[in-house]
Protein backbone atom coordinates (compact mmCIF):
# COMPACT_ATOMS: atom_id res chain seq x y z
CA UNK A 1 0.00 0.00 0.00
CA UNK A 2 1.40 3.40 -0.73
CA UNK A 3 1.79 5.42 3.05
CA UNK A 4 1.55 9.07 1.41
CA UNK A 5 0.47 10.20 -1.77
CA UNK A 6 1.15 13.18 -3.75
CA UNK A 7 -1.95 14.87 -3.09
CA UNK A 8 -3.25 18.54 -3.24
CA UNK A 9 -5.47 19.33 -0.85
CA UNK A 10 -7.61 21.85 -1.29
CA UNK A 11 -4.87 23.74 -2.85
CA UNK A 12 -3.96 23.79 -6.95
CA UNK A 13 -1.13 25.38 -7.40
CA UNK A 14 -2.10 26.00 -11.29
CA UNK A 15 -4.68 28.18 -10.04
CA UNK A 16 -3.48 29.70 -7.32
CA UNK A 17 -0.92 31.50 -9.08
CA UNK A 18 0.17 33.27 -12.36
CA UNK A 19 1.85 30.29 -13.72
CA UNK A 20 4.21 30.95 -16.74
CA UNK A 21 6.16 28.21 -17.95
CA UNK A 22 9.52 28.97 -18.95
CA UNK A 23 7.57 28.23 -22.49
CA UNK A 24 3.93 29.11 -23.39
CA UNK A 25 1.85 31.37 -22.56
CA UNK A 26 -1.12 29.28 -22.76
CA UNK A 27 0.11 27.87 -19.53
CA UNK A 28 -1.07 31.41 -18.01
CA UNK A 29 -4.21 31.00 -15.89
CA UNK A 30 -5.88 33.83 -13.60
CA UNK A 31 -6.02 33.78 -9.82
CA UNK A 32 -9.44 32.05 -9.19
CA UNK A 33 -11.41 34.52 -6.60
CA UNK A 34 -12.71 31.50 -5.31
CA UNK A 35 -9.50 30.08 -4.22
CA UNK A 36 -7.01 31.32 -1.82
CA UNK A 37 -4.81 34.12 -2.76
CA UNK A 38 -0.85 34.12 -2.39
CA UNK A 39 -1.00 37.39 -0.17
CA UNK A 40 -3.28 35.19 2.09
CA UNK A 41 -1.62 32.04 1.90
CA UNK A 42 1.16 30.31 3.82
CA UNK A 43 -0.47 30.80 7.72
CA UNK A 44 -1.09 27.22 8.77
CA UNK A 45 1.19 23.60 8.18
CA UNK A 46 -1.98 22.42 5.93
CA UNK A 47 -1.52 25.23 3.52
CA UNK A 48 2.62 25.01 3.25
CA UNK A 49 2.12 21.18 2.96
CA UNK A 50 -0.20 21.10 0.58
CA UNK A 51 1.83 23.86 -1.71
CA UNK A 52 5.22 21.14 -1.15
CA UNK A 53 2.85 18.79 -2.47
CA UNK A 54 2.10 19.90 -5.69
CA UNK A 55 6.05 19.98 -6.46
CA UNK A 56 6.03 16.38 -6.82
CA UNK A 57 3.34 16.61 -9.20
CA UNK A 58 4.48 17.13 -12.43
CA UNK A 59 6.57 13.91 -12.16
CA UNK A 60 3.50 12.29 -12.39
CA UNK A 61 2.47 13.87 -16.14
CA UNK A 62 2.61 11.82 -19.24
CA UNK A 63 5.51 13.90 -20.27
CA UNK A 64 7.36 12.55 -17.46
CA UNK A 65 7.04 9.01 -15.88
CA UNK A 66 3.71 8.33 -16.62
CA UNK A 67 4.62 7.70 -20.41
CA UNK A 68 6.38 10.07 -22.69
CA UNK A 69 9.81 10.02 -20.65
CA UNK A 70 9.72 6.27 -19.99
CA UNK A 71 9.97 5.58 -23.70
CA UNK A 72 11.88 8.09 -25.46
CA UNK A 73 15.00 7.42 -22.51
CA UNK A 74 14.98 3.93 -23.32
CA UNK A 75 14.52 3.83 -26.95
CA UNK A 76 16.94 6.26 -27.17
CA UNK A 77 19.31 3.62 -24.94
CA UNK A 78 18.56 0.73 -27.21
CA UNK A 79 17.56 -1.16 -24.51
CA UNK A 80 13.88 -1.07 -25.95
CA UNK A 81 13.23 -1.64 -29.67
CA UNK A 82 10.31 -0.85 -31.46
CA UNK A 83 7.41 -2.73 -32.64
CA UNK A 84 5.07 -1.72 -35.49
CA UNK A 85 2.02 -0.56 -33.66
CA UNK A 86 4.17 1.84 -31.53
CA UNK A 87 3.12 5.26 -31.84
CA UNK A 88 4.90 7.45 -34.76
CA UNK A 89 5.69 9.88 -32.00
CA UNK A 90 7.37 7.18 -30.12
CA UNK A 91 8.87 5.78 -32.69
CA UNK A 92 11.19 9.01 -33.83
CA UNK A 93 12.97 8.81 -30.72
CA UNK A 94 13.94 4.87 -31.66
CA UNK A 95 14.95 6.61 -34.72
CA UNK A 96 16.40 9.81 -34.01
CA UNK A 97 13.80 11.48 -35.96
CA UNK A 98 12.76 14.20 -33.66
CA UNK A 99 12.60 17.52 -34.28
CA UNK A 100 11.14 20.39 -32.51
CA UNK A 101 7.94 20.01 -33.20
CA UNK A 102 7.81 16.91 -31.01
CA UNK A 103 4.92 17.17 -28.60
CA UNK A 104 6.67 14.92 -26.49
CA UNK A 105 9.60 16.59 -25.93
CA UNK A 106 7.43 19.85 -25.68
CA UNK A 107 5.31 17.87 -22.96
CA UNK A 108 8.58 16.99 -21.09
CA UNK A 109 9.86 20.12 -21.17
CA UNK A 110 6.33 21.92 -19.65
CA UNK A 111 6.17 19.00 -17.38
CA UNK A 112 9.61 20.75 -15.86
CA UNK A 113 9.15 23.73 -16.03
CA UNK A 114 5.61 23.79 -14.51
CA UNK A 115 7.21 21.66 -11.37
CA UNK A 116 9.91 24.53 -11.43
CA UNK A 117 7.20 27.03 -11.01
CA UNK A 118 5.71 25.49 -7.88
CA UNK A 119 8.84 24.78 -6.33
CA UNK A 120 10.04 28.84 -6.92
CA UNK A 121 6.01 29.62 -5.41
CA UNK A 122 7.31 27.97 -2.41
CA UNK A 123 10.76 28.64 -1.99
CA UNK A 124 9.83 32.89 -2.75
CA UNK A 125 7.00 32.82 0.20
CA UNK A 126 10.00 31.19 2.58
CA UNK A 127 9.54 34.79 4.24
CA UNK A 128 6.27 33.82 4.80
CA UNK A 129 6.75 30.45 5.99
CA UNK A 130 9.34 31.31 7.94
CA UNK A 131 7.09 33.72 9.88
CA UNK A 132 4.63 30.96 10.83
CA UNK A 133 4.25 30.60 14.80
CA UNK A 134 6.54 27.98 16.14
CA UNK A 135 3.67 27.06 18.20
CA UNK A 136 1.64 25.99 14.42
CA UNK A 137 4.42 24.75 12.36
CA UNK A 138 8.04 24.08 14.22
CA UNK A 139 11.61 25.39 12.40
CA UNK A 140 12.54 22.03 11.86
CA UNK A 141 9.03 21.12 9.62
CA UNK A 142 9.72 24.60 8.24
CA UNK A 143 13.15 23.53 7.12
CA UNK A 144 12.18 20.24 5.77
CA UNK A 145 9.11 21.96 3.92
CA UNK A 146 11.76 24.04 2.11
CA UNK A 147 14.15 21.68 1.86
CA UNK A 148 11.72 19.65 -0.76
CA UNK A 149 11.08 22.42 -2.59
CA UNK A 150 14.42 22.85 -3.23
CA UNK A 151 15.52 19.27 -3.77
CA UNK A 152 12.51 19.22 -6.60
CA UNK A 153 13.67 22.75 -8.49
CA UNK A 154 17.27 20.76 -8.64
CA UNK A 155 15.68 17.11 -9.81
CA UNK A 156 13.53 19.53 -12.73
CA UNK A 157 16.61 21.17 -13.62
CA UNK A 158 18.93 18.20 -13.60
CA UNK A 159 15.75 16.25 -16.04
CA UNK A 160 16.02 19.60 -18.72
CA UNK A 161 19.90 20.28 -18.65
CA UNK A 162 21.14 17.17 -19.10
CA UNK A 163 18.79 17.00 -22.23
CA UNK A 164 18.75 20.77 -23.42
CA UNK A 165 22.30 21.75 -22.33
CA UNK A 166 21.66 25.52 -21.93
CA UNK A 167 17.93 26.35 -21.24
CA UNK A 168 16.28 29.54 -19.55
CA UNK A 169 16.96 30.17 -15.63
CA UNK A 170 14.11 30.97 -13.73
CA UNK A 171 14.30 31.37 -9.89
CA UNK A 172 11.99 33.23 -8.96
CA UNK A 173 8.03 34.09 -9.20
CA UNK A 174 6.86 35.08 -12.67
CA UNK A 175 4.97 38.28 -12.70
CA UNK A 176 4.46 38.88 -16.54
CA UNK A 177 5.19 37.13 -19.59
CA UNK A 178 7.84 38.89 -20.99
CA UNK A 179 10.08 35.46 -21.14
CA UNK A 180 13.41 34.69 -19.95
CA UNK A 181 16.18 34.03 -22.29
CA UNK A 182 18.31 31.33 -22.44
CA UNK A 183 21.01 30.41 -19.53
CA UNK A 184 24.61 28.77 -19.89
CA UNK A 185 24.58 24.61 -18.66
CA UNK A 186 27.50 25.42 -16.27
CA UNK A 187 25.11 28.29 -14.12
CA UNK A 188 22.00 25.61 -14.45
CA UNK A 189 24.15 23.14 -12.78
CA UNK A 190 25.68 25.67 -10.42
CA UNK A 191 21.88 26.07 -9.34
CA UNK A 192 21.28 22.64 -9.14
CA UNK A 193 24.43 22.19 -7.03
CA UNK A 194 23.55 24.93 -4.62
CA UNK A 195 19.50 23.70 -4.33
CA UNK A 196 21.02 20.52 -3.07
CA UNK A 197 23.56 21.17 -1.01
CA UNK A 198 20.51 23.28 1.35
CA UNK A 199 17.67 20.44 0.92
CA UNK A 200 20.83 18.00 2.34
CA UNK A 201 20.78 20.31 5.38
CA UNK A 202 17.55 20.56 5.62
CA UNK A 203 16.20 17.40 5.00
CA UNK A 204 14.77 14.59 7.38
CA UNK A 205 16.84 11.36 7.10
CA UNK A 206 14.69 8.35 5.72
CA UNK A 207 12.02 7.06 7.92
CA UNK A 208 8.29 6.02 7.80
CA UNK A 209 7.36 9.83 7.52
CA UNK A 210 9.38 10.37 4.61
CA UNK A 211 7.84 7.92 2.19
CA UNK A 212 6.85 9.91 -1.06
CA UNK A 213 8.79 12.56 -0.32
CA UNK A 214 12.47 14.10 -0.56
CA UNK A 215 15.33 13.01 1.82
CA UNK A 216 18.60 14.35 3.22
CA UNK A 217 19.89 10.71 1.12
CA UNK A 218 18.12 11.58 -1.70
CA UNK A 219 19.90 14.96 -1.87
CA UNK A 220 22.95 14.08 -1.22
CA UNK A 221 22.82 11.14 -3.99
CA UNK A 222 21.69 13.74 -6.83
CA UNK A 223 23.81 15.90 -5.78
CA UNK A 224 26.56 13.19 -6.72
CA UNK A 225 25.24 12.52 -9.70
CA UNK A 226 24.78 16.17 -10.53
CA UNK A 227 28.94 16.08 -9.40
CA UNK A 228 29.22 13.14 -12.00
CA UNK A 229 27.48 14.35 -14.71
CA UNK A 230 29.78 17.40 -14.93
CA UNK A 231 32.76 14.72 -14.50
CA UNK A 232 33.54 16.24 -11.01
CA UNK A 233 34.90 12.93 -9.58
CA UNK A 234 36.40 13.85 -6.31
CA UNK A 235 33.15 15.99 -5.39
CA UNK A 236 30.68 13.31 -6.81
CA UNK A 237 32.47 10.06 -4.58
CA UNK A 238 32.63 12.41 -1.55
CA UNK A 239 29.06 12.65 -1.77
CA UNK A 240 28.16 9.21 -2.03
CA UNK A 241 30.65 8.01 0.67
CA UNK A 242 28.19 10.43 3.05
CA UNK A 243 25.76 7.62 2.16
CA UNK A 244 27.14 4.48 1.32
CA UNK A 245 26.40 1.94 3.81
CA UNK A 246 23.44 3.93 5.10
CA UNK A 247 21.18 1.91 2.27
CA UNK A 248 21.59 -1.71 0.87
CA UNK A 249 20.54 -4.01 -1.43
CA UNK A 250 17.21 -5.28 -1.42
CA UNK A 251 18.36 -9.35 -1.42
CA UNK A 252 15.96 -10.27 -3.95
CA UNK A 253 16.50 -8.14 -7.24
CA UNK A 254 13.41 -7.71 -8.50
CA UNK A 255 11.48 -6.67 -5.22
CA UNK A 256 13.06 -3.21 -6.95
CA UNK A 257 10.38 -3.11 -9.21
CA UNK A 258 7.13 -4.77 -7.26
CA UNK A 259 4.03 -2.61 -6.01
CA UNK A 260 4.11 -4.55 -2.31
CA UNK A 261 7.66 -4.02 -1.61
CA UNK A 262 7.93 0.18 -2.61
CA UNK A 263 10.31 2.01 -0.42
CA UNK A 264 12.40 -0.72 0.43
CA UNK A 265 15.77 -0.77 1.89
CA UNK A 266 17.36 -0.18 -2.18
CA UNK A 267 15.02 2.63 -2.36
CA UNK A 268 16.46 6.38 -2.15
CA UNK A 269 13.89 8.02 -4.05
CA UNK A 270 11.00 7.22 -5.65
CA UNK A 271 8.31 8.81 -8.14
CA UNK A 272 4.59 7.17 -6.37
CA UNK A 273 1.99 6.08 -8.40
CA UNK A 274 -1.33 4.58 -7.47
CA UNK A 275 -4.21 3.17 -10.17
CA UNK A 276 -6.95 3.34 -7.47
CA UNK A 277 -6.84 7.09 -7.78
CA UNK A 278 -5.58 7.85 -11.21
CA UNK A 279 -8.48 9.51 -13.45
CA UNK A 280 -6.47 10.18 -16.78
CA UNK A 281 -2.94 9.75 -17.56
CA UNK A 282 -3.21 10.28 -21.04
CA UNK A 283 -3.32 13.43 -20.29
CA UNK A 284 0.19 14.52 -20.41
CA UNK A 285 0.28 17.82 -19.32
CA UNK A 286 -2.24 17.20 -16.51
CA UNK A 287 -1.42 17.71 -13.06
CA UNK A 288 -3.30 17.68 -9.40
CA UNK A 289 -5.00 15.07 -7.74
CA UNK A 290 -5.79 11.72 -9.62
CA UNK A 291 -4.85 13.21 -12.84
CA UNK A 292 -1.66 11.28 -13.48
CA UNK A 293 -1.01 8.82 -10.32
CA UNK A 294 -0.90 5.94 -12.39
CA UNK A 295 1.67 4.79 -15.11
CA UNK A 296 1.18 3.38 -18.47
CA UNK A 297 4.24 0.90 -18.20
CA UNK A 298 2.71 -1.69 -17.54
CA UNK A 299 0.36 -1.60 -20.87
CA UNK A 300 3.23 -0.25 -23.02
CA UNK A 301 5.91 -2.77 -22.42
CA UNK A 302 3.23 -5.73 -22.06
CA UNK A 303 3.88 -8.77 -24.25
CA UNK A 304 0.71 -10.21 -23.60
CA UNK A 305 -0.95 -6.73 -24.12
CA UNK A 306 0.25 -3.72 -26.18
CA UNK A 307 3.40 -4.89 -27.03
CA UNK A 308 4.52 -1.63 -28.12
CA UNK A 309 8.30 -2.37 -27.60
CA UNK A 310 10.23 -5.40 -26.71
CA UNK A 311 13.60 -5.98 -25.01
CA UNK A 312 16.62 -5.12 -27.93
CA UNK A 313 18.42 -8.16 -29.04
CA UNK A 314 21.96 -6.22 -27.82
CA UNK A 315 20.79 -6.11 -24.75
CA UNK A 316 19.42 -9.28 -23.92
CA UNK A 317 23.18 -10.75 -25.54
CA UNK A 318 24.90 -8.32 -22.57
CA UNK A 319 24.09 -10.85 -19.84
CA UNK A 320 26.55 -13.52 -18.93
CA UNK A 321 25.59 -16.96 -18.91
CA UNK A 322 24.08 -18.16 -15.72
CA UNK A 323 22.89 -14.09 -14.87
CA UNK A 324 19.64 -14.51 -12.50
CA UNK A 325 18.98 -10.39 -13.38
CA UNK A 326 18.12 -12.16 -17.22
CA UNK A 327 15.04 -13.66 -15.55
CA UNK A 328 14.25 -11.19 -13.16
CA UNK A 329 14.29 -8.87 -16.12
CA UNK A 330 12.73 -10.65 -18.94
CA UNK A 331 10.14 -12.96 -19.84
CA UNK A 332 10.81 -16.02 -22.58
CA UNK A 333 8.82 -18.56 -24.33
CA UNK A 334 7.71 -21.27 -21.35
CA UNK A 335 7.94 -18.92 -19.02
CA UNK A 336 4.87 -18.98 -15.88
CA UNK A 337 3.31 -15.46 -14.95
CA UNK A 338 0.24 -14.62 -13.90
CA UNK A 339 -1.94 -17.15 -12.40
CA UNK A 340 -1.52 -20.27 -13.79
CA UNK A 341 -0.10 -18.46 -17.45
CA UNK A 342 2.56 -19.78 -19.77
CA UNK A 343 4.66 -17.13 -22.06
CA UNK A 344 3.93 -18.05 -25.62
CA UNK A 345 5.54 -17.73 -28.93
CA UNK A 346 2.25 -16.37 -30.12
CA UNK A 347 2.47 -13.77 -27.45
CA UNK A 348 6.09 -12.96 -28.80
CA UNK A 349 4.69 -12.86 -32.48
CA UNK A 350 4.56 -9.84 -33.87
CA UNK A 351 3.04 -8.85 -37.93
CA UNK A 352 4.51 -10.95 -40.37
CA UNK A 353 5.15 -14.16 -38.32
CA UNK A 354 8.42 -12.28 -36.48
CA UNK A 355 8.97 -13.36 -33.11
CA UNK A 356 10.55 -11.36 -30.39
CA UNK A 357 13.17 -12.45 -28.10
CA UNK A 358 11.41 -11.55 -24.94
CA UNK A 359 8.96 -9.57 -23.30
CA UNK A 360 9.72 -7.01 -20.34
CA UNK A 361 9.19 -8.03 -16.56
CA UNK A 362 10.85 -5.05 -14.69
CA UNK A 363 8.19 -3.39 -13.72
CA UNK A 364 5.22 -5.24 -14.86
CA UNK A 365 2.12 -6.96 -12.82
CA UNK A 366 2.31 -9.84 -14.77
CA UNK A 367 4.04 -11.79 -11.72
CA UNK A 368 0.19 -11.25 -9.99
CA UNK A 369 -2.12 -10.65 -12.84
CA UNK A 370 -2.57 -11.69 -16.41
CA UNK A 371 -2.65 -8.87 -17.82
CA UNK A 372 -1.77 -5.35 -18.08
CA UNK A 373 -4.65 -4.01 -19.52
CA UNK A 374 -4.99 -0.92 -17.30
CA UNK A 375 -2.85 1.45 -15.35
CA UNK A 376 -0.23 0.92 -13.02
CA UNK A 377 0.30 1.09 -9.35
CA UNK A 378 4.01 0.35 -9.14
CA UNK A 379 6.70 2.94 -8.05
CA UNK A 380 9.47 4.10 -10.37
CA UNK A 381 12.74 4.11 -8.14
CA UNK A 382 14.44 6.86 -9.37
CA UNK A 383 17.42 6.45 -7.46
CA UNK A 384 18.41 3.55 -5.78
CA UNK A 385 21.54 1.89 -4.48
CA UNK A 386 22.75 -0.18 -6.37
CA UNK A 387 22.81 2.74 -9.38
CA UNK A 388 24.64 4.77 -6.66
CA UNK A 389 27.45 1.92 -5.70
CA UNK A 390 28.16 1.45 -9.66
CA UNK A 391 28.22 5.35 -9.60
CA UNK A 392 30.63 5.56 -6.98
CA UNK A 393 33.00 2.72 -9.04
CA UNK A 394 33.24 4.85 -11.81
CA UNK A 395 34.27 7.99 -9.66
CA UNK A 396 36.84 6.11 -8.18
CA UNK A 397 38.08 4.59 -11.58
CA UNK A 398 38.10 7.49 -13.29
CA UNK A 399 39.36 10.36 -10.21
CA UNK A 400 43.36 11.31 -10.15
CA UNK A 401 44.79 8.46 -8.16
CA UNK A 402 41.87 6.23 -7.87
CA UNK A 403 41.80 2.95 -7.01
CA UNK A 404 40.80 0.72 -9.34
CA UNK A 405 40.56 -2.12 -6.98
CA UNK A 406 38.24 0.06 -5.04
CA UNK A 407 35.86 0.47 -8.06
CA UNK A 408 35.98 -3.38 -7.96
CA UNK A 409 34.63 -3.70 -4.84
CA UNK A 410 31.79 -1.19 -5.11
CA UNK A 411 30.85 -3.47 -8.78
CA UNK A 412 31.18 -6.63 -6.86
CA UNK A 413 28.74 -5.87 -4.22
CA UNK A 414 26.12 -5.13 -6.76
CA UNK A 415 27.08 -8.95 -8.18
CA UNK A 416 26.91 -10.64 -5.23
CA UNK A 417 23.59 -9.37 -3.90
CA UNK A 418 22.04 -12.44 -2.45
CA UNK A 419 19.94 -13.23 -5.36
CA UNK A 420 21.93 -11.76 -8.05
CA UNK A 421 25.26 -14.44 -6.67
CA UNK A 422 28.21 -13.98 -9.81
CA UNK A 423 31.41 -14.41 -9.79
CA UNK A 424 33.35 -11.40 -8.04
CA UNK A 425 35.59 -9.39 -10.84
CA UNK A 426 38.68 -10.03 -10.33
CA UNK A 427 40.77 -7.30 -8.80
CA UNK A 428 44.09 -5.97 -10.31
CA UNK A 429 42.68 -5.12 -13.69
CA UNK A 430 43.33 -1.86 -15.90
CA UNK A 431 41.30 1.16 -15.46
CA UNK A 432 40.27 0.94 -19.19
CA UNK A 433 39.41 -2.75 -17.60
CA UNK A 434 37.31 -1.49 -15.06
CA UNK A 435 35.47 1.04 -17.16
CA UNK A 436 34.11 -1.39 -19.54
CA UNK A 437 32.95 -3.54 -16.48
CA UNK A 438 31.02 -0.34 -15.23
CA UNK A 439 29.75 0.09 -19.02
CA UNK A 440 28.38 -3.65 -18.74
CA UNK A 441 27.38 -3.86 -14.91
CA UNK A 442 25.35 -0.61 -15.52
CA UNK A 443 23.36 -2.13 -18.46
CA UNK A 444 22.71 -5.14 -17.08
CA UNK A 445 21.80 -4.20 -13.83
CA UNK A 446 19.98 -0.96 -14.90
CA UNK A 447 18.19 -2.30 -17.91
CA UNK A 448 14.77 -0.24 -19.08
CA UNK A 449 15.54 2.59 -16.21
CA UNK A 450 15.85 5.12 -18.57
CA UNK A 451 19.69 5.68 -18.00
CA UNK A 452 21.41 3.87 -21.00
CA UNK A 453 21.09 6.92 -23.08
CA UNK A 454 22.41 9.68 -20.85
CA UNK A 455 25.48 7.22 -19.76
CA UNK A 456 26.52 6.75 -23.26
CA UNK A 457 26.55 10.79 -23.55
CA UNK A 458 28.37 11.54 -20.91
CA UNK A 459 31.09 8.30 -21.67
CA UNK A 460 31.33 9.52 -25.23
CA UNK A 461 30.04 6.39 -26.40
CA UNK A 462 26.96 7.42 -28.06
CA UNK A 463 28.01 7.62 -31.70
CA UNK A 464 29.51 4.66 -31.44
CA UNK A 465 27.01 2.30 -30.02
CA UNK A 466 24.06 4.10 -31.53
CA UNK A 467 24.90 5.05 -35.32
CA UNK A 468 22.98 1.82 -36.20
CA UNK A 469 20.00 3.12 -35.20
CA UNK A 470 20.02 6.94 -36.83
CA UNK A 471 22.26 9.07 -34.02
CA UNK A 472 23.28 12.00 -35.66
CA UNK A 473 26.70 12.95 -33.40
CA UNK A 474 26.09 16.80 -35.04
CA UNK A 475 22.88 17.78 -32.97
CA UNK A 476 21.18 14.34 -31.50
CA UNK A 477 23.45 14.69 -28.25
CA UNK A 478 21.15 17.48 -27.01
CA UNK A 479 17.31 17.67 -28.00
CA UNK A 480 16.01 20.44 -29.90
CA UNK A 481 14.08 23.29 -27.68
CA UNK A 482 10.62 22.83 -28.60
CA UNK A 483 8.67 25.03 -31.11
CA UNK A 484 6.08 26.37 -29.12
CA UNK A 485 9.07 27.43 -26.67
CA UNK A 486 10.72 29.67 -29.74
CA UNK A 487 7.47 31.17 -30.89
CA UNK A 488 6.28 31.83 -26.85
CA UNK A 489 9.00 32.98 -24.99
CA UNK A 490 10.08 37.08 -26.61
CA UNK A 491 13.61 36.07 -24.97
CA UNK A 492 14.36 32.73 -26.93
CA UNK A 493 14.16 32.49 -30.64
CA UNK A 494 15.77 30.60 -33.80
CA UNK A 495 18.76 31.58 -32.99
CA UNK A 496 19.06 30.05 -29.92
CA UNK A 497 17.66 26.78 -31.24
CA UNK A 498 20.29 23.68 -30.04
CA UNK A 499 23.06 23.02 -33.43
CA UNK A 500 21.32 20.84 -35.82
CA UNK A 501 17.60 21.38 -35.37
Amino acid sequence: MKTHKIILAFFTMCTAIVIISACSTKDLELINPNQLAPETFFTTQAQVESAVNAVYVNLQTGGMFVRMYVYSMDLMGADAAENPQLEANNREFARFTFDSNSGNIGDYWESCYRGINKTNFVIGNADRINAISPSLLSQASKNKYLGEAHFMRALYYFFLVIRFGDIPLITDIPTSTQGTPKSPKQAIYDLIVSDLQYASTNLLSKSVETKGRATKEAATALLGKAYLYQEKHDLALTEFQKIYGAYSLEPEYFDNFKDETEYGVESIFEVAFDEKISANPWVNGSSGAGSGEATLRGQDYGFADWFNTYPAQDLLDEYETGDPRLNDNFYFVGDSYGVGKTVTVEQLTITGGIVRPAGWKKYQNYYKRNNENNASSINFRYLRYADVLLMMAECENKRPGGSQNAAIGYINEVRQRPSTNMPPLALGQSATAVFDAIVKERRVELAGEQLRFSDLVRWGLAESELSGQGFNPTKNYLWPIPARELSTNPEVGPEDQNPGY
